[in-house]
């Protein structure tokens, strides 16, 4: 296998909205800020818990440069590119590598979750987005939440066709992502999601790594960092702890946004007090739940 563009836990940000509805600059600094406290090994930005579909293009431009600024190649960012076009999608991808982007992770368009476009559409959509990228390139294949996605066969044509395909993220339970990577024969880095849920059976499958919310990704780090040094019992007796907390956040796509986004604010030590609808709306028990995962969790190092 080539060596892996994307290894470890890397954390997706969340999107902070302030009174007015506008992004949070402020928000989303110290949250790029307290990825790069803890040592995350790369940051990525607008996939579903940047709630991508709600922001603008304009948006989506803000949040590719205010992240970039904000790690001031203190790490690597990669960016998740969606658009309804070949041409939207190359446009974003053009501006997200100008920003200095070190990957680019495509989401299949919204036809093809409608239907309106079949897999062999899809899979040429992608080639043409592909083609010629001067960055690692990978594919968000997650049918559970984006509606659709490309069988292992159709990978392993892009992956065949195209040097610039790196790598897959998946959302699929670890028996899925173990027949996935063992049908791409190593050919692409595979990192899951799924805010973690059996994080030590995806790295045994043979997960690079994870993307995941900033609500635990630091707690996560340290439990592949266990790993690779060594430790399992360590890494798995950290998990059995941290898990309570993922398994609350990660109900549904829309909890993870209300309550996931709330945990990882108060251990920022703000309050989320503004949401973009539409979205669910927090109640007094699950709010109550979400601070005593905050507290467990602890703070979040931030760095300046």
């Amino acid at each position: 296998m080539n060596e892996s563009p994307m290894r470890g836990i890397w954390p997706i940000l969340f999107a902070f909205f302030d009174s007015r509805g506008h992004l949070d600059r402020d928000a989303m600094r110290r949250q790029a800020q307290a990825a790069l406290g803890w040592g995350a090994p790369g940051v990525a930005v607008l996939g579903v818990a940047t709630e991508v579909g709600k922001l603008s293009v304009d948006e989506r431009r803000d949040v590719i440069r205010w992240a970039a600024e904000d790690l001031a190649g203190r790490a690597p960012l990669a960016v998740t590119i969606a658009g309804e076009t070949v041409d939207a999608q190359r446009s974003l991808a053009d501006y997200a590598v100008s920003q200095g982007a070190a990957q680019l992770i495509l989401q299949p368009p919204p036809a093809a979750a409608t239907g309106a476009l079949d897999a062999a559409g899809c899979e040429a959509f992608f080639s043409e987005v592909i083609a010629g990228q001067p960055v690692p390139v990978g594919i968000q294949n997650a049918p559970e939440y984006l509606g659709f996605g490309l069988a292992p066969e159709a990978i392993v044509r892009l992956a065949k066709r195209h040097p610039e395909f790196r790598i897959l993220k998946g959302e699929a339970s670890s028996v899925i992502i173990e027949r996935t990577i063992a049908a791409l024969g190593g050919r692409l880095a595979v990192l899951n999601g799924r805010g973690g849920l059996e994080l030590l059976e995806n790295l045994e499958a043979g997960c690079s790594g994870m993307i995941v919310a900033p609500d635990n990704a630091d707690l996560q780090h340290g439990i592949y960092e266990a790993l690779q040094a060594g430790r399992p019992d360590e890494a798995r007796e950290r998990y059995e702890r941290l898990l309570p907390a993922i398994v609350f956040a990660m109900q549904s796509l829309d909890t993870l946004i209300c309550y996931g986004k709330r945990i990882a604010a108060w251990r920022m030590g703000f309050d989320v007090e503004h949401d973009r609808t539409p979205a669910l709306q927090p109640s007094e028990f699950g709010l109550r739940i979400a601070r005593d995962h905050a507290r467990r969790l602890g703070s979040l190092p931030v760095s300046r």
